[in-house]
């Protein structure tokens, strides 16, 4: 008796050729339901609609197709165990030896703008997470394919293997169909708990590539995607350069969140080790490099870029002057494309969208893991508290904004020195305040005199507000919020500064 085959996919990318070679070559009989069984007679292929297989029409507008004692008892019985085949044979059940399934678009839809829980709850497949899991389950007597990058994959298995797929392939397929239910069911279950964080919480991906290492040599790592649609990174487009590292993709995300917050004005970040060494806003995307670059030229040397505008011939041409790692911006010219290539060690990715980013942050721990939901707080100035006799204007407070900004991404305790919306010194990660007001005081040296500071944390004591002031400091923005305020706006007005209260704290570990 022929083999059997119930293909029922929602992606039908490559089912016609699976179907035929199935069909012409290894001599399978198919089943299928829906616009799948359409699909494959519209291209002359011989399918039985599974409504005839099992006798049952499909009920309740398709939501009922594939629920049935002779498809799943066909899936899940044990060839080696004599109760099952008799099982089969007494109900006239036919075993099937390969489930082909995709489900439903869900997260497509949910993705789609102003799309309705209605519209949402209607893509929620059901059928086709059974037959995954029951065929993925019963790999010992079948093959499952839910992706349509396996297809060729499977038929090589019979070629090679005198009709029949390998014990591990199939072993392989069906983890490939249990990641890939869980990551459908975490999907629905994120989208109905309206992104809120629940008392139970999973996460899981798709292997991209595995990566050369990790942070370091020793270490191994891969590159996972989330959800069936490439987004974020999994959908940027490398123009030139060698394969992504761990530290790329890591330095890259960090990157991607700085320039993100800066949109009306053209902007460039660099960066080091997920540090800034250099953000500056200017009047076209060559002039916020340059500022960007000039303001930690021996920090950017193998540095990633960030640029919020597409990259033209004039600021390509500055970027070729120095070794870099990635740049990335949300489009290329021809002809800037063109001088980049000289510099083909250099990774050139566009990602279009440089905004969305995850909602939620997750760290490992020993036993569990932490989960937050992201720093995405958009800075109001209309919301925050001069707190001293001296207010700013319009320009001074704008630049406190973009020290602000900038500050929010630089590791705790984070101090972070402007002028003319360019960063003139970064101080990043110490053990106290004061030693990173030190750092970026000095880096600033003598371009810190009518610059502007920013603290991601309020200060504890005066000190650092002394600190800044004797080096020039003009403005002081931070949190507020210690029990010592006051004498930090008091030293603030005996030495003639501007201070801000944000009322919002950005640490960042």
């Amino acid at each position: 008796m022929a083999r059997l085959a119930l293909l029922s996919v929602s992606n039908k990318t490559g089912l016609i050729d699976l179907a035929r070679n199935l069909v012409e070559e290894f001599d399978f009989d198919l089943i299928s339901s829906g616009g799948t069984a359409q699909a494959l007679k519209d291209a002359g292929l011989p399918v039985t609609k599974v409504a005839d297989y099992t006798g049952s029409p499909e009920i309740l507008g398709g939501r009922v197709k594939t629920l049935h004692p002779r498809i799943h008892g066909g899936i899940l019985a044990r060839r080696d165990v004599a109760a099952d085949v008799a099982d089969l044979e007494n109900n006239q059940i036919r075993p099937i030896d390969l489930v082909v399934v995709n489900l439903y678009p869900f997260e497509e839809t949910i993705a789609q703008p102003g799309v309705t829980l209605s519209a949402a709850i209607e893509q929620i497949d059901i059928g086709g997470p059974a037959m995954l899991r029951a065929s993925s389950k019963n790999f010992a007597h079948l093959a499952v394919l839910c992706d349509p990058a396996q297809y060729s994959e499977y038929l090589q298995e019979l070629r090679q293997n005198n009709g029949e797929a390998s014990l591990e392939f199939r072993q392989k397929a069906a983890l490939k169909g249990f990641l890939h239910t869980a990551s459908y069911d975490r999907a629905i279950a994120s989208y109905l708990s309206n992104q809120s964080l629940q008392p139970e919480y999973t996460i899981s991906g798709q292997q991209l590539q595995p990566l050369r290492y990790g942070e370091n040599p020793h270490q191994n790592a891969g590159w996972y995607q989330t959800g069936t649609t490439p987004t974020g990174w999994a959908a940027a487009t490398k123009l030139q350069g060698k394969e992504l590292s761990y530290n790329n993709l890591v330095d890259l995300e960090a990157a991607r969140q700085i320039i993100t917050e800066f949109t009306d004005s053209p902007a460039v970040a660099i960066l080091k080790h997920t540090n800034p060494c250099g953000v500056a806003v200017g009047d076209s995307i060559k002039e916020a490099y340059e500022k960007a670059f000039n303001a930690d030229a021996i920090s950017a040397f193998g540095g990633i870029v960030a640029l919020n505008r597409p990259i033209d011939a004039t600021t390509a041409t500055e970027l070729t002057k120095t070794f870099l790692e990635c740049v990335v911006a949300p489009g290329c010219e021809a002809e800037a494309q063109e001088i980049l290539a000289a510099k083909s060690n250099v990774r050139i990715l566009i990602l279009s969208d440089l905004s969305s980013g995850p909602k939620n942050t997750i760290k490992a721990i020993a036993g569990g893991f932490l989960v937050q939901s992201a720093d995405d707080a958009i800075a109001d100035t209309s919301k925050w508290q001069i707190v001293t006799e001296r207010q700013p204007t319009p320009d001074e407070l704008a630049e406190l904004l973009f020290a602000w900004k900038v500050c929010k991404h630089v590791k705790s305790n984070a101090i972070v020195v402007s002028g003319d919306f360019t960063t003139l010194g970064v101080g990043a990660g110490q053990m106290n305040r004061v030693g990173s007001v030190k750092i970026a005081l000095e880096q600033a040296k003598d371009k810190a005199k009518g610059g502007f500071l920013a603290s991601d944390g309020f200060f504890p004591f005066d000190d650092s507000v002394k600190t800044a002031a004797a080096a020039g400091i003009t403005a002081i923005v931070q949190p507020g919020g210690s029990m010592r305020d006051q004498a930090s706006v008091q030293a603030a007005n005996e030495l003639g500064l501007i201070m801000a209260f944000t009322g919002i704290r950005h640490f960042l570990h």
